[in-house]
């Protein structure tokens, strides 16, 4: 069967989804057999060398002699937001949190990162921005004070507020990509080799890597592959082939709510009424935010896990 550029970016495009839909489980899985530094450098390590793999075979490697020292400055200084920040807070907020509530709050950072580009970009503000932010956050109320309905009791403050927290460190992160001229599977590697060694030095700090097992390591492979890696070409394939970004940026809205069936059979979590009607009204707040009139982050976007 002959398949066509646009349906070739969505089969990209859904592949994607459904393996961030997977990674809110993962994580849970994973921090049951190593702690968050652990986790950090097994997935980190793994996504860098998936990601060398694809800078080698596609030819990109040569175009690292194109980049000067202030490229590499700056691609050091994102690598330290992502991974090494960024999923330093995520894993935290997910170790403290029930999945179903971590991957709802940290999916809000397109909302934080829209309210963060006024400030840093100059950006306006439309009323379809602040319609999705009241309905976004109203979102993020429902889950946070829903009283101890789910399963765990009531829900860690600070998990909350690193959940949360994770959405502007990834928020300043893509702000400070906006004028990356970088190839982004190129400066994505040469990030995640900076970070390398500042996450090694942490673990090795404040963790203890001889304790790693077997288990441990391949939950940690799962997630550098499927978060960090593989999954991220995936999605950029999607919109390179795409004949438009929102015939398949619109997809990344199935993910949370896939996701839950993955949290709910796998881990066992029993969904709570108030996870359900707090993620239809962020993802309602998204899609608001999507359709806006304002540039459109979707077609730039990481998931959410």
């Amino acid at each position: 069967m002959f398949l066509t550029r646009q349906h070739k970016a969505y089969v990209f495009a859904l592949s994607a989804v459904l393996l961030w839909s997977t990674v809110a489980t993962a994580f849970k899985i994973s921090l049951r057999y190593l702690d968050v530094f652990q986790l950090l450098l097994v997935a980190s390590v793994t996504a860098t060398l998936c990601l060398s793999l694809v800078v080698l075979v596609t030819g990109r490697m040569k175009f690292l002699a194109n980049l000067d020292k202030r490229d590499y400055l700056r691609l050091a200084c994102l690598g330290i937001m992502n991974p090494f920040c960024y999923y330093l807070v995520l894993f935290r907020a997910y170790d403290l949190l029930p999945a179903q509530v971590a991957q709802a709050l940290n999916y809000t950072w397109a909302i934080t990162l829209m309210l963060l580009s006024v400030p840093i970009l100059k950006h306006r503000i439309t009323r379809f921005d602040y319609g999705a932010t009241v309905i976004c956050y109203s979102g993020v109320m429902v889950i946070c004070f829903s009283g101890g309905q789910f399963p765990a009791g009531e829900l860690s403050t600070a998990g909350i507020f690193l959940a949360l927290g994770s959405t502007v460190i990834w928020a300043f992160y893509w702000l400070l990509k906006t004028k990356d001229h970088i190839d982004p599977v190129l400066g994505l590697f040469v990030s995640f080799l900076f970070s390398i060694p500042f996450i090694a030095a942490a673990c090795w700090l404040q963790s203890d890597v001889s304790s790693l097992g077997t288990a441990g390591i391949l939950a940690g492979i799962y997630v550098g592959l499927f978060e960090m890696g593989f999954t991220y070409i995936l999605w950029l394939a999607a919109l390179r082939l795409s004949e438009a970004t929102a015939k398949v940026s619109t997809l990344i809205f199935l993910s949370p709510f896939i996701s839950l069936i993955f949290i709910s059979r796998i881990l066992g979590e029993a969904i709570a009424v108030a996870t359900i009607m707090g993620l239809v009204l962020i993802v309602g707040g998204l899609l608001v935010q999507h359709f806006s009139p304002q540039i459109n982050i979707w077609g730039q976007s990481k998931n959410t896990e």
